[in-house]
């Protein structure tokens, strides 16, 4: 399978973010790709200067956004993830930070409300949005089966593990990772650690503009990068051949050489 990481700056203009999702849609499908996959947080960038929170951008699962993706993954014959604001029924404060999965046929397979909500590195993400309760449910595919955390949550490899012993191929990550101090090399340095303890592959789409630290990547079950980019905006194409993970797994076992009766204390 190829799959497509799109590395693209969201802007405070919803209707444009989502006119160039579908030209990177089209882009993607004619360059082959079989899934693509957009940033956390890509249906608006909203700032202390914008005037808008993700709440009054937020729409729900049935809005125009998610549906017009739909249309375009069903057009084009292509899978589609992407980082979107969801709206919370009876709450103006806060959204939810999702991400949509949505099939070739365009049917929306799921739907992934972050669990961890990044309150460090000087943002409080819980003045925006409301955590998810539930983990992500694998998606099963032709391609193979996909598992997905979003951005801070590359930090707990709890969620990655629980994904990994439930057999996933590749664990999708769209993010908004800050720029700072270390952090790019905390963005890569995780990527390459959820791939290797957990013997898959890893495929991160990150944000790129003067917040974010770019460096979209795609890492395979040894931690070699696939592909990758630097900060500006960009699209990287990875070729996945599945037997790749069940090779690394007969030279690193970690996941069946695990003993769970010692992780209780967890």
């Amino acid at each position: 399978m190829r799959i497509a990481s799109v590395q693209i700056a969201a802007s405070a203009d919803k209707k444009l973010n989502l006119k160039r999702a579908l030209d990177y849609i089209k882009k993607a499908k004619n360059a082959g790709a079989d899934l693509i996959l957009f940033p956390e947080m890509y249906m608006y960038l909203y700032s202390k200067t914008s005037g808008l929170t993700p709440a009054d951008i937020a729409e729900p699962l049935d809005g125009q956004f998610v549906s017009t993706l739909m249309h375009a993954a069903r057009e084009n014959g292509i899978y589609v993830v992407c980082g979107i604001f969801e709206s919370v029924p009876d709450q103006n404060e806060r959204a939810y930070n999702s991400v949509v999965f949505i099939s070739k046929t365009g049917e929306l397979l799921t739907s992934y409300r972050k669990t961890h909500l990044c309150d460090a590195w000087g943002v409080r993400e819980s003045d925006q949005f409301v955590p998810g309760t539930a983990p992500f449910q694998i998606i099963e595919t032709e391609l193979g089966k996909f598992g997905l955390v979003i951005c801070y949550e590359l930090r707990f490899p709890e969620l990655s593990r629980l994904l990994a012993i439930n057999d996933v191929d590749i664990l999708l990550t769209p993010a908004a990772w800050y720029s700072g101090t270390l952090k790019e090399e905390h963005w890569e340095i995780l990527i390459k650690a959820r791939a290797i303890e957990n013997t898959i592959f890893v495929c991160g789409s990150n944000q790129s503009s003067e917040l974010f630290c770019g460096r979209s990547m795609i890492v395979d079950p040894m931690g070699v990068v696939l592909s990758s980019t630097g900060e500006e905006e960009a699209m990287i194409f990875a070729d996945i051949d599945l037997n790749r993970k069940n090779r690394v797994r007969e030279k690193a076992p970690s996941i069946s050489n695990r003993v769970p009766s010692l992780y209780n204390m967890f």
